[in-house]
């Protein structure tokens, strides 16, 4: 798997059937007095059937806060829309990781810029030294000669609403976290 195709970061997920079978069984058992809405308390529990953790004081009001103001709950429709989204930020996550590990050859727990040169090399055969090296610079975050997977997340992460990374390729003017998260998407 190249590079770019690991990095590619969906535009809109869908859900397979079985998730999406899953998902609405997992608002049904949390709505367990069929009221046709999940509390603070029910949606708790069904992100810890279907994520593994318990949300966080602000995950759960940021979810309360998308309730319809006529209704007393997160609504099927609601549940399904905040659990598709949290789907797609894990999964976009995961494939932030894979692009490290990829990067990461030695397995260090953070990135040199021998590493940049390296992976940069492969896929951008005739980028030039010197952009390297602003890339490795700009997402170097601390400026200690390592980039740690934090710096590396918040650089890809970074310029989200850019135009389309195809024409930065072209024209070559956008900064270096720009280049890293145009090449994740090549």
């Amino acid at each position: 798997m190249s590079f770019s195709q690991a990095g590619a970061r969906p535009r809109m997920w869908e859900a397979s059937q079985s998730e999406h079978k899953k998902w609405v069984e997992v608002f049904k058992a949390c709505d367990e007095e069929n009221k046709g809405y999940l509390s603070r308390e029910d949606f708790k529990v069904a992100v810890v059937m279907l994520f593994g953790y318990k949300p966080s004081k602000i995950e759960a009001d940021s979810a309360m806060s998308s309730v319809e103001p006529n209704t007393s709950g997160i609504l099927l429709k609601e549940f399904l829309d905040i659990v598709r989204k949290k789907k797609e930020a894990q999964l976009y996550r995961n494939e932030i990781r894979h692009i490290f590990t990829a990067f990461d050859r030695h397995y260090r727990g953070y990135l040199t810029l021998e590493d940049f040169e390296k992976a940069f090399k492969q896929v951008a055969p005739k980028l030039s030294e010197r952009i390297i090296l602003e890339v490795f610079r700009e997402v170097d975050q601390d400026s200690d000669g390592h980039v740690s997977f934090k710096d590396f997340e918040y650089a890809m992460n970074y310029g989200q609403n850019l135009p389309d990374p195809q024409q930065f390729l072209v024209s070559g003017t956008a900064s270096g976290t720009s280049f890293l998260h145009a090449f994740s998407f090549g």
